[in-house]
């Protein structure tokens, strides 16, 4: 067990340092200059020169990436090449939100989509199976500028309820308040994660009903509903674990289309911000904190399937 979690934890190491070199590179090949986007066209080449070197970009590249990255390792993100601000105080700035929409939308989204997904296992083939299923294989075809769209479309224009535009200060909210206040962006994702939740749900315990034990139970005459929530539903938490994992992570990585579209500052408008400047610091520090939340969530999953299932323990 402890050589299993080892072995994911060195996996994960590898990936985020596989990343940081795409992420420093593809930021690299952007076209544009950060010196002459601060300064302005008007800028004599000896100005953009002497900030080049302030800035450190007239630097090799190998030695501007270990630079980078021995000051994200020691906590240090840089400074912004947009206005010399501390990376680190812009995050602290807007990391709040992008948090509470995330574990908003996991609290509410999460336990709703697993009930629907166990609830259309327990009827295939019914009526509200079929339904469902209609519903989950439109909402993975919409995106999420589609969906959001017409969130606003019915209840701001139509039922006038909620806000078009999130904005306010969420300091001393209570629970209800935060919901309240995050009410369309949390219900745009959690549209979003119950449509792969709900179907991978059904299709995993699905999957395990088709095992002999199961057959077994069937044969003794056990309720369908007693099969499921007893036997069928704690031998599929490793394969729904791993998928609840996926959409956590989505939560945190995937939602700058929400973020731009209700335009309330978070992370990811940080990052969309940092690429139109050219602020490659910025871009690369939000999202190194992508890849490591995500990293750190397959992590939990592994461990999780691991421990549910004594199988994974014992590969051969």
């Amino acid at each position: 067990m402890f050589t299993l979690i080892l072995k994911r934890m060195a996996i994960g190491f590898v990936t985020i340092c596989a990343v940081s070199i795409i992420i420093f590179l593809g930021t690299k090949v952007l076209p544009g200059d950060a010196a002459q986007i601060r300064l302005g066209q008007e800028a004599t080449p000896e100005n953009l020169a002497a900030l080049r070197e302030r800035l450190g970009l007239d630097l090799p590249m190998w030695q501007q990436y270990w630079n980078w990255l021995n000051a994200f390792v020691h906590g240090d993100l840089g400074k912004s090449l947009a206005g010399d601000a501390p990376v680190n105080e812009l995050i602290a700035d807007r990391y709040k939100n992008t948090l509470i929409v995330s574990v908003l939308t996991a609290a509410v989204g999460v336990p709703i989509s697993l009930i629907l997904g166990i609830t259309a296992a327990m009827f295939p083939g019914s009526s509200y199976d079929r339904v469902l299923t209609l519903v989950t294989v439109s909402l993975v075809a919409a995106p999420e500028f589609f969906t959001a769209t017409l969130l606003v479309l019915i209840f701001v224009f139509w039922l006038g309820i909620g806000n078009a535009v999130v904005i306010g200060s969420i300091d001393g909210k209570s629970f209800w308040e935060l919901i309240q206040h995050f009410a369309l962006p949390i219900g745009v994702m959690c549209l979003i994660v119950a449509s792969q939740l709900i179907r991978m749900t059904r299709a995993a315990v699905l999957n395990v009903m088709s095992s002999p034990y199961i057959e077994m139970a069937i044969l003794k005459g056990l309720s369908r509903q007693r099969i499921i929530l007893r036997h069928a539903v704690p031998n599929a938490v490793g394969p729904i674990v791993n998928i609840i994992a996926l959409n956590l992570a989505y939560l945190v990585t995937g939602v700058i289309v929400v973020e731009i579209f209700f335009a309330y500052s978070g992370l990811a408008t940080l990052i969309v911000q940092g690429v139109q400047t050219r602020d490659f610091v910025v871009v690369q520090a939000v999202g190194m904190l992508f890849c490591a939340a995500y990293v750190v969530l397959m992590l939990i999953a592994d461990i999780a399937a691991i421990l549910s299932n004594p199988r994974l323990r014992h590969p051969k």
